[in-house]
Protein backbone atom coordinates (compact mmCIF):
# COMPACT_ATOMS: atom_id res chain seq x y z
CA UNK A 1 0.00 0.00 0.00
CA UNK A 2 1.20 3.05 -0.87
CA UNK A 3 1.03 5.85 1.95
CA UNK A 4 0.51 9.53 1.19
CA UNK A 5 3.13 10.80 4.13
CA UNK A 6 6.44 8.47 3.72
CA UNK A 7 8.37 10.84 5.66
CA UNK A 8 8.37 12.17 9.42
CA UNK A 9 10.51 14.68 10.99
CA UNK A 10 11.09 14.56 14.95
CA UNK A 11 13.11 17.69 16.47
CA UNK A 12 14.66 17.07 19.54
CA UNK A 13 17.03 19.66 19.58
CA UNK A 14 15.97 21.90 22.61
CA UNK A 15 17.93 21.85 26.28
CA UNK A 16 15.13 20.57 28.51
CA UNK A 17 15.76 22.80 31.42
CA UNK A 18 12.49 21.87 32.92
CA UNK A 19 14.07 18.84 33.90
CA UNK A 20 17.56 19.87 34.58
CA UNK A 21 19.30 18.49 36.27
CA UNK A 22 18.23 15.43 34.61
CA UNK A 23 19.28 17.02 31.53
CA UNK A 24 22.44 18.50 31.84
CA UNK A 25 24.53 15.16 30.36
CA UNK A 26 21.82 13.66 28.79
CA UNK A 27 18.75 14.68 26.40
CA UNK A 28 15.17 14.61 27.39
CA UNK A 29 14.07 12.62 24.53
CA UNK A 30 16.48 9.57 25.82
CA UNK A 31 15.07 9.62 29.51
CA UNK A 32 13.30 6.53 29.88
CA UNK A 33 9.49 6.39 30.72
CA UNK A 34 9.51 2.77 32.00
CA UNK A 35 11.67 0.48 29.99
CA UNK A 36 12.56 2.49 26.82
CA UNK A 37 13.43 6.49 25.81
CA UNK A 38 10.77 9.28 25.40
CA UNK A 39 12.07 9.30 21.53
CA UNK A 40 11.48 5.42 20.97
CA UNK A 41 8.06 5.82 21.71
CA UNK A 42 7.68 8.29 19.28
CA UNK A 43 9.42 6.50 16.45
CA UNK A 44 7.62 3.86 16.96
CA UNK A 45 4.46 5.45 16.61
CA UNK A 46 5.81 7.27 13.16
CA UNK A 47 6.42 3.59 12.27
CA UNK A 48 3.46 2.21 12.91
CA UNK A 49 1.67 5.39 10.63
CA UNK A 50 3.61 3.91 7.46
CA UNK A 51 6.54 6.06 8.15
CA UNK A 52 9.63 4.98 6.02
CA UNK A 53 12.09 7.38 6.32
CA UNK A 54 12.64 9.89 9.61
CA UNK A 55 14.58 12.50 10.27
CA UNK A 56 15.90 13.27 13.80
CA UNK A 57 16.70 16.97 14.47
CA UNK A 58 19.64 16.85 17.60
CA UNK A 59 22.26 19.15 18.52
CA UNK A 60 25.85 19.62 19.83
CA UNK A 61 25.92 16.71 22.62
CA UNK A 62 22.96 14.96 21.73
CA UNK A 63 24.65 11.97 19.61
CA UNK A 64 23.33 9.39 22.60
CA UNK A 65 20.14 9.76 20.24
CA UNK A 66 22.00 8.50 17.54
CA UNK A 67 24.13 5.90 19.48
CA UNK A 68 20.46 4.44 21.00
CA UNK A 69 19.47 3.51 17.26
CA UNK A 70 22.22 2.37 15.32
CA UNK A 71 23.31 -1.25 15.44
CA UNK A 72 25.43 -2.42 17.95
CA UNK A 73 27.78 -5.66 17.12
CA UNK A 74 29.18 -6.22 20.14
CA UNK A 75 25.80 -6.23 21.91
CA UNK A 76 23.97 -8.47 20.07
CA UNK A 77 26.82 -10.59 20.12
CA UNK A 78 26.53 -10.45 23.50
CA UNK A 79 23.11 -11.33 23.57
CA UNK A 80 23.39 -14.17 21.48
CA UNK A 81 25.89 -15.86 23.23
CA UNK A 82 23.51 -15.64 26.42
CA UNK A 83 20.62 -17.00 24.59
CA UNK A 84 18.49 -13.50 25.29
CA UNK A 85 16.62 -14.26 22.43
CA UNK A 86 13.80 -11.57 23.52
CA UNK A 87 16.21 -8.74 24.37
CA UNK A 88 18.28 -9.76 20.92
CA UNK A 89 14.91 -9.16 19.05
CA UNK A 90 14.39 -5.90 21.09
CA UNK A 91 17.94 -4.64 20.41
CA UNK A 92 17.73 -5.52 16.79
CA UNK A 93 14.38 -3.47 15.42
CA UNK A 94 16.06 -0.79 17.08
CA UNK A 95 17.96 0.06 13.43
CA UNK A 96 15.59 -2.07 11.31
CA UNK A 97 12.47 -0.01 12.26
CA UNK A 98 13.12 2.22 9.69
CA UNK A 99 16.06 4.92 7.28
CA UNK A 100 16.74 7.04 10.40
CA UNK A 101 18.98 10.16 9.82
CA UNK A 102 19.93 13.24 11.64
CA UNK A 103 20.76 16.85 10.94
CA UNK A 104 22.35 19.30 13.87
CA UNK A 105 20.10 22.39 14.28
CA UNK A 106 23.44 24.86 14.93
CA UNK A 107 21.45 27.26 17.40
CA UNK A 108 18.22 26.92 18.79
CA UNK A 109 15.84 29.53 17.65
CA UNK A 110 12.39 27.67 17.98
CA UNK A 111 10.32 24.90 16.93
CA UNK A 112 9.88 26.49 13.29
CA UNK A 113 13.52 27.14 12.83
CA UNK A 114 14.12 23.34 13.57
CA UNK A 115 11.57 22.72 10.82
CA UNK A 116 13.39 24.79 8.24
CA UNK A 117 16.32 22.38 9.03
CA UNK A 118 14.47 19.85 7.00
CA UNK A 119 13.70 21.06 3.74
CA UNK A 120 16.18 19.26 2.06
CA UNK A 121 15.05 15.99 3.63
CA UNK A 122 11.36 16.69 2.99
CA UNK A 123 12.44 17.09 -0.90
CA UNK A 124 9.16 18.67 -1.93
CA UNK A 125 7.10 16.17 -0.41
CA UNK A 126 4.30 16.19 2.55
CA UNK A 127 5.66 15.26 5.82
CA UNK A 128 4.93 14.22 9.48
CA UNK A 129 5.82 16.14 12.16
CA UNK A 130 6.40 14.86 15.71
CA UNK A 131 7.11 16.62 18.97
CA UNK A 132 10.01 14.45 20.92
CA UNK A 133 9.09 14.80 23.99
CA UNK A 134 5.53 13.89 23.72
CA UNK A 135 3.87 10.27 24.06
CA UNK A 136 0.66 10.05 22.69
CA UNK A 137 -1.88 6.98 23.53
CA UNK A 138 -4.75 6.01 20.89
CA UNK A 139 -6.49 3.85 19.38
CA UNK A 140 -4.93 3.92 16.15
CA UNK A 141 -1.40 5.48 15.85
CA UNK A 142 -2.46 9.76 15.61
CA UNK A 143 0.09 10.12 13.24
CA UNK A 144 -1.53 8.14 10.67
CA UNK A 145 -4.82 8.94 11.52
CA UNK A 146 -3.40 12.66 10.81
CA UNK A 147 -2.25 11.02 7.28
CA UNK A 148 -5.76 9.87 6.30
CA UNK A 149 -7.11 13.22 6.70
CA UNK A 150 -4.34 14.94 4.47
CA UNK A 151 -5.08 12.18 1.95
CA UNK A 152 -8.05 12.93 1.75
CA UNK A 153 -8.08 17.07 1.94
CA UNK A 154 -4.23 17.51 0.34
CA UNK A 155 -3.93 20.30 3.16
CA UNK A 156 -2.00 20.75 6.53
CA UNK A 157 -3.80 18.88 9.61
CA UNK A 158 -2.85 19.29 13.05
CA UNK A 159 -3.67 17.21 16.00
CA UNK A 160 -5.55 18.67 18.43
CA UNK A 161 -6.91 18.37 22.13
CA UNK A 162 -8.91 20.20 24.35
CA UNK A 163 -7.51 21.56 27.90
CA UNK A 164 -8.88 23.76 30.37
CA UNK A 165 -8.92 27.20 29.84
CA UNK A 166 -6.99 27.78 32.95
CA UNK A 167 -3.86 26.09 31.39
CA UNK A 168 -4.62 26.84 27.53
CA UNK A 169 -2.04 29.84 27.29
CA UNK A 170 0.37 27.78 27.49
CA UNK A 171 -0.12 25.90 24.12
CA UNK A 172 -0.73 27.10 20.64
CA UNK A 173 -4.17 27.62 19.95
CA UNK A 174 -6.42 26.27 17.45
CA UNK A 175 -9.84 28.01 16.31
CA UNK A 176 -11.86 26.30 13.67
CA UNK A 177 -15.31 24.83 12.20
CA UNK A 178 -16.27 21.53 12.37
CA UNK A 179 -16.68 20.16 8.88
CA UNK A 180 -17.26 16.53 9.58
CA UNK A 181 -16.53 14.18 12.76
CA UNK A 182 -13.86 15.92 14.97
CA UNK A 183 -12.34 17.47 12.19
CA UNK A 184 -12.02 21.53 12.04
CA UNK A 185 -11.50 23.91 9.50
CA UNK A 186 -8.93 26.46 10.66
CA UNK A 187 -10.51 29.77 11.45
CA UNK A 188 -8.03 31.63 13.12
CA UNK A 189 -4.01 30.06 15.05
CA UNK A 190 -2.58 32.29 18.40
CA UNK A 191 0.85 31.03 19.70
CA UNK A 192 0.20 31.00 23.66
CA UNK A 193 -2.31 33.61 23.86
CA UNK A 194 -2.58 35.76 27.30
CA UNK A 195 -4.69 34.30 29.59
CA UNK A 196 -7.01 37.10 29.57
CA UNK A 197 -7.76 36.24 25.86
CA UNK A 198 -8.02 32.85 24.97
CA UNK A 199 -9.93 32.33 22.06
CA UNK A 200 -10.49 28.49 22.10
CA UNK A 201 -9.81 25.40 24.24
CA UNK A 202 -8.44 23.76 21.24
CA UNK A 203 -4.74 23.46 21.39
CA UNK A 204 -1.67 21.97 19.55
CA UNK A 205 -1.08 18.72 20.70
CA UNK A 206 2.04 18.04 19.25
CA UNK A 207 1.84 15.87 15.86
CA UNK A 208 0.94 17.22 12.24
CA UNK A 209 0.80 16.62 8.63
CA UNK A 210 2.37 19.69 7.00
CA UNK A 211 3.00 20.18 3.03
CA UNK A 212 6.25 21.83 1.56
CA UNK A 213 4.79 25.00 1.40
CA UNK A 214 4.87 26.07 4.82
CA UNK A 215 9.25 26.04 4.10
CA UNK A 216 8.49 29.70 2.45
CA UNK A 217 6.09 30.57 4.99
CA UNK A 218 8.93 29.86 7.79
CA UNK A 219 11.59 31.93 5.82
CA UNK A 220 9.19 35.11 5.99
CA UNK A 221 8.16 34.10 9.73
CA UNK A 222 9.90 36.90 11.61
CA UNK A 223 10.49 36.01 15.47
CA UNK A 224 7.70 36.12 17.51
CA UNK A 225 7.15 34.74 21.99
CA UNK A 226 10.53 34.18 23.37
CA UNK A 227 12.35 35.74 20.46
CA UNK A 228 11.73 32.54 18.21
CA UNK A 229 10.91 31.72 14.84
CA UNK A 230 7.47 30.19 15.87
CA UNK A 231 5.81 27.17 13.56
CA UNK A 232 2.67 28.80 14.41
CA UNK A 233 3.08 31.88 13.14
CA UNK A 234 4.74 30.28 10.23
CA UNK A 235 0.83 28.00 10.07
CA UNK A 236 -0.81 31.30 9.79
CA UNK A 237 1.29 33.09 6.65
CA UNK A 238 0.60 29.52 5.25
CA UNK A 239 -3.18 30.02 5.65
CA UNK A 240 -3.19 32.78 3.81
CA UNK A 241 -2.96 30.75 0.83
CA UNK A 242 -4.31 27.49 1.82
CA UNK A 243 -6.64 25.81 3.83
CA UNK A 244 -5.62 24.09 7.55
CA UNK A 245 -7.22 20.98 9.16
CA UNK A 246 -7.47 20.41 12.87
CA UNK A 247 -8.18 16.91 13.90
CA UNK A 248 -9.52 16.04 17.82
CA UNK A 249 -8.21 13.03 18.78
CA UNK A 250 -9.80 10.18 20.82
CA UNK A 251 -6.77 9.54 23.08
CA UNK A 252 -4.33 10.36 25.50
CA UNK A 253 -1.25 13.11 25.32
CA UNK A 254 1.25 12.91 27.68
CA UNK A 255 3.79 15.97 27.83
CA UNK A 256 7.11 14.32 29.46
CA UNK A 257 9.04 18.18 29.38
CA UNK A 258 8.31 18.98 32.49
CA UNK A 259 9.10 16.57 36.09
CA UNK A 260 5.17 16.11 37.29
CA UNK A 261 3.97 15.35 34.17
CA UNK A 262 6.92 12.40 33.37
CA UNK A 263 6.20 10.87 37.01
CA UNK A 264 2.39 10.29 35.95
CA UNK A 265 3.53 9.43 32.68
CA UNK A 266 5.45 7.12 33.98
CA UNK A 267 3.24 5.53 36.26
CA UNK A 268 0.32 5.59 33.93
CA UNK A 269 2.15 3.68 31.28
CA UNK A 270 3.59 1.07 34.00
CA UNK A 271 -0.04 0.57 35.10
CA UNK A 272 -0.96 -0.91 31.88
CA UNK A 273 2.55 -3.31 31.36
CA UNK A 274 1.29 -6.79 31.85
CA UNK A 275 4.92 -7.52 33.87
CA UNK A 276 4.78 -4.80 36.43
CA UNK A 277 1.22 -3.10 36.54
CA UNK A 278 -0.69 -5.24 39.28
CA UNK A 279 2.62 -4.71 41.46
CA UNK A 280 2.56 -1.10 40.58
CA UNK A 281 -1.41 -0.56 41.20
CA UNK A 282 -0.80 -2.51 44.53
CA UNK A 283 2.07 -0.72 45.36
CA UNK A 284 0.05 2.32 45.01
CA UNK A 285 -2.92 1.49 47.22
CA UNK A 286 -0.40 1.00 49.74
CA UNK A 287 0.35 4.15 50.10
CA UNK A 288 -2.99 5.32 51.18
Amino acid sequence: MQHAVRKAVIPAAGFGTRLLPATKAQPKEMLVVVDKPVIQYVVEEAVQSGITDILIIISEGKEVLKDHFAKDEHLEELLTQKKKTAELKEIQALHQMANITYIYQAEQRGLGDAVLCAEAFVAGEPFALLLGDTIVESAEPLTGTLAKDYAEKKDAVVALQRVPMAVAHRYGVFVGEEVASKLYKAQRLVEKPPQGNIPSDMVFAGRYILTPEIFDALRRTPPGVNDEIQLTDAMKILMEQHAMYGRLFDGVRHDVGNKLDFIKTNIVLGLQRGDIGAELREWLKSLG
